[in-house]
């Protein structure tokens, strides 16, 4: 155990951190994203509203577990800097402003919104600061009512017509159990309320998106009457599943669910089955729900165009995701086929993700089959810290508090 608690916060301080240190606006507050693949390049200041809430998160989680209290002072001032320049007058939070905070592009994401509520969460639990507390409530409040509305847009992924998907219940189970955190440890009266939200969004996820044989269907026609044979239905997102189920994993564990916790085993083992390439190793971006390359009916429109043109694409973030859910769901069940398939995925990771000049340091994250360097857009264009910076923590806390993998 020692042997890889100390592995992890070696890569995290002598491969990961440095890059983002330097990559820090001291002037204005937040952190510049928006490099090439390799980090070589700084390509634009502008700050996506998406990545500035993620890098809260990790920056106040990071102040913590290192002990660095300058951490904790970069984290406040991007907290003022999005709440003086990201919230627009209707209460939703812009998507993209420049450096210094001017309004680029408005609200066509709520993830955006998300990732800020999810950053403000973290801070105020870890500072105790009521107001950062209460005007994440107020940004939470106002997702849940754009939902209930309706009138959520979800860039970069819209989603089509007819159709529910998974990102929306899982990105809000995350949020809601991580502010029910919150407000319980903080005394709060919303605590239970917000807790009870992530329960339902957690059964919602287990009941419509769960199929018989295992699998997270990344979209569901709202009307039965939709063809299920269509690319919509089939294809899956391993990364995605693996990274919900430690999601529902937390909330089961708090509200003694052992089912979820069961059922969500299955699903991260048929995940990696699925996803698995046996030929070059690693994680396919997309795969049918039989594996293999997404097939059904394609109708053309903009995301399903994505899943086949980067299906095959090998990405940091599901192989991250792969490493904290496995090593979760073994401390869990203790459960050595868990354990086996963490090994698997961490000799495959750090084999291949980080970027082999340590002048630069971080990894080169978009990778083609073969694991070799991609440039090439599949989300927003930023280099974002959010996924290898989280996992590496959770796995951290997690090793330093019980035995996982000797």
């Amino acid at each position: 155990m020692n042997n890889l608690y100390n592995h992890y916060i070696d890569h995290l301080e002598k491969v990961i951190l440095p890059f983002w240190e330097r990559a820090l606006d001291l002037k204005y507050g937040g952190v510049y994203t928006c490099f090439d693949n390799t980090g070589s390049k700084l390509v634009s200041k502008n700050k996506y509203t998406w990545s500035q809430g993620r890098f809260v998160w990790i920056w106040t989680r990071l102040s913590r577990l290192l002990k660095k209290s300058d951490y904790l002072e970069q984290a406040k001032k991007t907290i003022d800097f999005l709440w003086d320049h990201s919230i627009l007058e209707n209460g939703n939070c812009a998507f993209l402003l420049s450096e210094s905070g001017e309004v680029i592009e408005r609200d066509n994401s709520f993830y955006a919104d998300c990732f800020v509520v999810l950053g403000f969460t973290e801070y105020a639990r870890t500072t105790k600061d009521y107001q950062v507390l209460e005007n994440a409530l107020i940004l939470y409040d106002r997702i849940l009512d754009r939902i209930k509305k309706g009138t959520i847009r979800s860039e970069p992924y819209p989603i089509p017509n007819g159709f529910k998907a998974h990102g929306v219940p899982m990105i809000l189970l995350n949020v809601s159990q991580e502010l029910g955190e919150a407000l319980e440890f903080l005394g709060h009266v919303r605590a239970e309320e917000v807790n009870q939200v992530s329960y339902r969004l957690a059964d919602e996820i287990m009941k419509d998106f769960y199929f018989d044989d295992f699998h997270i269907a990344e979209m569901i026609p709202a009307n039965k009457q939709v063809n299920t044979d269509l690319l919509l239905c089939r294809h899956i997102n391993p990364g995605h599943t693996l990274e919900d189920m430690w999601f529902v994993m937390t909330t089961a564990r708090k509200f003694n669910n052992s089912d979820w916790i069961d059922r969500a085993v299955l699903a991260i083992k048929k995940a990696v089955e699925l996803g698995w390439d046996q030929e070059f190793g690693g994680l396919f971006r997309y795969v049918d729900m039989e594996g293999g390359q997404p097939k059904g009916v394609f109708e053309d429109d903009p995301y399903q165009r994505l899943v086949l043109d980067t299906w095959d694409t090998k990405l940091w973030w599901p192989h991250s995701e792969a490493l904290y859910a496995t090593l979760f769901a073994f401390q869990l069940t203790g459960d050595e086929y868990l354990k086996n398939l963490y090994l698997k995925i961490h000799e495959y990771t750090f084999r291949t993700f980080p970027n082999p000049d340590l002048n630069i340091g971080e990894w080169i994250q978009i990778r083609d089959r073969m694991g070799n360097p991609l440039e090439k857009l599949v989300a927003l264009p930023v280099k974002d810290p959010y996924h290898i910076i989280r996992n590496m923590i959770l796995i951290i806390e997690l090793l330093g508090k019980s035995e996982v993998v000797q």
